[in-house]
This record gives C-alpha cells, sequence and structure tokens, in this order.
C-alpha cells in the first residue's frame, strides 16, 4: 500500500491520469476543503469590500476585523430551525439545495490548478464542464416547483430562462477558444492541453488575434455574472421584486446550501475563464521571462505574498487601541500574523514553492475575477428582466457567434489568401 502510495510522488500527471485511485481521493477531499475555505473568505472579503467601497468599515465585531464573522453566520444557520411547508414535495423539497451544490462542485473535477495538481484530465474537458454547470438551473427549478407556492416558482421560471439564454453565448465563446487550440496543429478539449497550447503558442487566448479573444472573454465575463445569479444581474433572488425569488421558502442550513453553491459557482466559472483565456497555471511572462533564474525569482511570491499578510498583520496589531475590550481581538489578529508568516515561510522552501507556484499564480487570477464581482455588485444598478433578456439575446448571442466566425477566419487566412491568390 505505501509503495502505491508513495510512487505517485515523482509523476508528472494528475491521479486520474495515473490511476491513482488514493490521490485522486485525497485531490478531491483537498479541492472541496480550499473551495469551501474559498467561500468563507468571499463571504467576508465581499462584505469588507463593499463596506469600504460604501465609506464603512463593515464586520468589525466578532474576530479581529470581523474574520470570524463567516463562522458566526455559518453556526447561527446550522442551528437554526429548519422549515418545509407542509404542502411542499418533501423529497424533491430536500434534494434541490443537494444538486446545485453537486453541480457546482463537480465542475472543479476538471480544473487544473496545475500541470499535476487537478483531479483528473479528459479530452473531453470543456465538454464536461459545460454540461455540468448547466445541471445547476435543474436544482433552481425543483426549489421553486417543490415549494409549492407562487413566488418561488416564478422566480425559478425567471432564473431558468435566464441562465439558459446565456449559457448559449457562453458556449459560444468557449467555442471560440477551442478553436484558438487548433493554431498549434492540433486542436483540443482537454483543460491542461489548452493551458499548454497557450504555452507553446507564446500568447494567452485573452490577446490571441487582437481584439477577438479578448471579446470572446468579455461576453464570457458577462454571461457568468448571469449564469451564476450575480448582481447587476440577480433577479431570481431580487429581494425588492420577488422576497427572495426561488429559495424563499428555504431556510436555516438548506437556505445556505443554494448561497454555498453561487459562490463555489463563480468560483468554477472564473476558474474555467482563467484557464481557457489567462493562460491557467502559467506565470506572467513565462516565455519572455523564460529560464531557471526567473523560474527561481517568480517561484518565491507565495512565500513573499503571506509574510506580506503577515507584516499587514502585525501593523494593524500595533496600532489597535490599547483597551481592555480590543486585548482579545489584537492577540487574535497577532496569532493570525503568526500563522501567515509561518505559512510564508514553508512557501520559500525549495521543495515546497516549486510545488505551490502553479497554484499562487492560478489563486490569483481567479481571485482578479472574484474581486470583480464584488466590483460589480457595488456599482451597476439592477436591470428589468426585459433589459436582461435583451442583453443576452440581442447583444451578447450576435457578438458571440461573430467572434467564432472570426475566429475561423483569422485561423485559416492563410489557406484563404492562398485560394485568392492562385
Amino acid at each position: 500500500m505505501i509503495p502505491y502510495i508513495l510512487q505517485y510522488l515523482h509523476s508528472d500527471v494528475t491521479p486520474g491520469e495515473a490511476g491513482n485511485v488514493f490521490w485522486m481521493v485525497v485531490y478531491v477531499l483537498l479541492t472541496f476543503a480550499g473551495v469551501s475555505i474559498g467561500v468563507i473568505f468571499m463571504n467576508w472579503f465581499e462584505r469588507k469590500v463593499m463596506a469600504h467601497m460604501q465609506v464603512r468599515l463593515g464586520p468589525m465585531r466578532v474576530g479581529p476585523h470581523g474574520l470570524l464573522q463567516p463562522i458566526a453566520d455559518a453556526l447561527k444557520l446550522i442551528i437554526k430551525e429548519d422549515l418545509t411547508p407542509a404542502s411542499a414535495d418533501k423529497l424533491v423539497f430536500w434534494f434541490a439545495p443537494v444538486c446545485v451544490v453537486m453541480t457546482a462542485f463537480c465542475t472543479f473535477i476538471v480544473v487544473p490548478f496545475g500541470r499535476t495538481h487537478a483531479i483528473t484530465d479528459m479530452n473531453i474537458g470543456v465538454v464536461f464542464m459545460v454540461g455540468v454547470s448547466s445541471l445547476g438551473v435543474l436544482g433552481v427549478i425543483m426549489a421553486g416547483w417543490a415549494s409549492n407556492s407562487q413566488y418561488p416558482l416564478l422566480g425559478s421560471l425567471r432564473s431558468g430562462a435566464q441562465m439558459v439564454s446565456y449559457e448559449i453565448a457562453m458556449c459560444m465563446a468557449v467555442v471560440s477558444a477551442v478553436m484558438m487550440t487548433s493554431m498549434s496543429g492540433e486542436g483540443t478539449l482537454s483543460m491542461i492541453r489548452i493551458v499548454e497550447a497557450q504555452l507553446h503558442q507564446h500568447v494567452w487566448y485573452a490577446f490571441e488575434f487582437f481584439p477577438v479573444g479578448l471579446t470572446a472573454l468579455g461576453v464570457f465575463s458577462i454571461a457568468m455574472i448571469a449564469e451564476t445569479n450575480r448582481a447587476p444581474f440577480d433577479l431570481p433572488e431580487a429581494e425588492s421584486e420577488l422576497v427572495a425569488g426561488f429559495h424563499t421558502e428555504y431556510s436555516g442550513f438548506r437556505w445556505s446550501l443554494f448561497f454555498l453553491a453561487e459562490y463555489a459557482g463563480m468560483m468554477a466559472v472564473s476558474a474555467v475563464a482563467v484557464t481557457l483565456w489567462l493562460g491557467g497555471w502559467l506565470r506572467p511572462f513565462p516565455n519572455w521571462l523564460g529560464g531557471a533564474r526567473w523560474d527561481t525569482v517568480f517561484s518565491l511570491a507565495p512565500g513573499l505574498t503571506f509574510l506580506l499578510l503577515a507584516a499587514l498583520c502585525v501593523i494593524y496589531t500595533v496600532r489597535m487601541a490599547a483597551l481592555r475590550v480590543m486585548r482579545a481581538n489584537a492577540i487574535g489578529l497577532a496569532a493570525f500574523g503568526a500563522v501567515l508568516g509561518l505559512v510564508g515561510l514553508v512557501c520559500l522552501l525549495p521543495a515546497v514553492r516549486v510545488r505551490v507556484q502553479d497554484i499562487y499564480w492560478f489563486v490569483v487570477k481567479v481571485g482578479f475575477f472574484m474581486y470583480l464581482y464584488v466590483w460589480y455588485r457595488s456599482t451597476f444598478p439592477r436591470y428589468r428582466f426585459d433589459q436582461l433578456m435583451k442583453v443576452g439575446w440581442k447583444v451578447l448571442l450576435p457578438i458571440s457567434i461573430a467572434v467564432v466566425v472570426l475566429t475561423a477566419l483569422v485561423g485559416v487566412r492563410d489557406e484563404l489568401f492562398a485560394m485568392v491568390w492562385r
């Protein structure tokens, strides 16, 4: 058993490709834990960023700078009474949030955090991603129908119409990125191979055939906001219009599952955008700044980032008011900074920094898209439903079709010129 476990450590492929069941289970657990921790962080991060954009403080009371507020909210939801309407279809009512969470997490099966940091590499990874993510609308409609109430049913139907409408433009943008992989001589649907194709072609697909690639990324970025029901396209949950949308009748832990799925879905589509258009786990300028020296310089970034965060914790601890009521917060922030500093020192070890730098650059790129989600929510007013559908069908869909056509024409431009001048 031990040799079976240790032999994968010298492998340069994913556990799924190597057929190592033990490490596949480990990667599944690590992915689930990492995404769950990311959801907890995003809950705090979103509230703090929105607060600063609106010139206020946000969560401050539970833990230093409100760091423990998401945990307090989770505990409240777990012990809160879980109600089920008397006339609801109890089996479907129970299964709906489970379906939404499962579809959000299953997308990460084919998302590569690094060349070997993925559960598996499918040769139809893009198709799997699109198909699984599309099943999220099924859970939403199940939740609205099973509640046996008009408000959730209306909310679920509007959500279904919205998600289906924007999935078409999103898929067309994905097709454009897949077509770009054929420029290197062999097209692929594998998520890992798409990243490697960007490395071999010396360009991220966001800048391929400029501005075609950037337009495809823009279409995908807008469509994924509507796909995840986020502001300004959060009509299925618009409290000013539908009370709470499709999850009106849900409470307690099952209500929290919908928001767990929402944040996990945001991370999933952001990870897909990073993989298809922004080089995935590739560090900045891997071709221009190549060589062992530059690899070493960029590999120091994870450790230095954690050390910088630890230094900020120390600075805020020193600046904190010397009051008895603030003593616990000061100690907690200092302890949190010590943990970050220890992680930073570990990440500077040569054996560790080589393994974690891929994950670091991937997470940084995903974090950029997650910040955009918060920025959009704090900036744009909510669309009306007719405006929402108009953007999806009359704006994004024609643009996405044009992007696919232009990608094909530019890709075969040499052959076309040869035919014209023959």
